[in-house]
């Protein structure tokens, strides 16, 4: 029976334990550069089986919110050398979570404050995170997008196989592709927001196809072993819907099983919120979800997320269900959560005023359970 401390390879990942370390967006990368400070907070982390990075931005146009990483400059780059150098030394693995958010941006945050993109120019009815004119964090409505043209699409999807490259080059072990919370490659596989009528609208063959070519792109450029992908069936964060996600997600699995990527991340029910979580009348049933990439003859790891406590992620591994869990906010507070789940010890309370933006308070500043002790 497999526990969450035993050794797994997916891939070319080789992780210690079972234990991930989920992608959190903290906003402490001025410039989009990765810094000394990010350094501590991930090296801190490293005991996690495999440590998925905060979003990072494959493209100015990919930013959504202020101060997070990119990909895209020599200088980030630069940055996450030292981050990935640090936690190998640590023994741990790393992987880079492209990311471009879409319709969830502000014009202060893209190029010369044009509107954001999306697959149709529908605003989210939601919030980002933009510097005020004082220099000070805070949040704001996002910008109402415009619509990607259709020659547009080849230009993101070589945007994220050069954010893979780039990301492999300065030291990551991998990459996950994010296609979940209602951001970009989200937007056009739900029917919420992608009202397209050409090749990438419509039809669920068609909402999934900018998905599927920036999955095969990234294999070609770094291989299949290195690459796994975010997925969030019925969350409806950032404004995103579909009115059959059941029918999308086991299409999605489908395609993605012939593709032998190392690991596919799934987001159970809404993002922070209830795992049971159901859009509007509808049901979504993960286990068939799961069985659909399975049956496909599926062979990654099968990545669980959302509300995980000690006890229900150790019998989701246990029962088969899964064969990694993420953790999110529980990382932040106890950079040590792999020993504290091991040993049954209490985990740090998180702060939420310092979530997002700030310096080392709330963020390299938790104890371990030495110093708690």
């Amino acid at each position: 029976m497999p526990t969450l401390f035993d050794e797994v390879t997916f891939g070319d990942l080789s992780l210690k334990n079972r234990v991930v370390m989920a992608p959190l967006t903290r906003n402490r990368s001025p410039k989009a550069i990765p810094n000394d400070l990010n350094v501590v907070y991930y090296e801190q982390r490293a005991t996690a089986g495999l440590i998925v990075s905060e979003g990072t931005a494959i493209t100015q146009q990919g930013q959504g919110y202020a101060d997070v990483p990119g990909l895209y400059l020599p200088e980030a780059l630069a940055g996450w050398k030292k981050i990935t150098d640090a936690v190998h030394a640590r023994g741990g693995r790393i992987v880079a979570q492209l990311w471009h958010v879409g319709r969830v941006s502000h014009v202060s945050l893209q190029p010369d404050g044009q509107a954001p993109v999306a697959p149709s120019a529908i605003a989210a009815r939601s919030k980002t995170y933009i510097l005020n004119e004082d220099g000070t964090g805070g949040f704001a409505e996002t910008s109402t997008p415009r619509a990607l043209e259709l020659a547009e699409l080849p230009g993101i999807v070589e945007d994220f196989r050069k954010a893979a490259r780039g990301a492999v080059d300065a030291g990551f072990d991998g990459v996950e592709i994010h296609a979940a919370n209602g951001y970009l490659l989200d937007q056009f596989m739900k029917d919420g927001a992608n009202k397209r009528e050409d090749a990438y609208g419509g039809s669920i063959e068609n909402r999934i196809r900018l998905t599927l070519e920036v999955v095969d792109a990234i294999v070609r450029e770094i291989g299949a072993g290195k690459t796994g992908i975010r997925l969030s069936p019925t969350t409806p964060a950032n404004d995103i819907s579909d009115s059959n996600p059941q029918s999308v997600f086991n299409a999605v699995a489908e395609a993605l099983a012939s593709r032998n990527l190392a690991f596919i991340h799934v987001i159970e029910g809404a993002t922070g919120g209830p795992r049971d979580h159901q859009y509007e009348g509808t049901s979504f049933d993960y286990a068939a979800f799961k069985q659909a990439y399975l049956a496909a003859g599926g062979k990654g790891a099968w990545m669980v997320n959302n509300g995980y406590t000690a006890e229900s992620a150790a019998e989701a591994v246990a029962s088969g269900k899964a064969d990694l869990v993420s953790f999110g906010k529980p990382f932040i507070a106890n950079p040590d959560l792999v020993r504290r789940i091991r040993d049954g010890a209490a985990w740090n309370s998180i702060n939420p005023q310092t979530l997002y933006g700030g310096g080392a308070e709330g963020y390299t500043d938790y104890p371990a359970l030495e110093a708690a002790e």
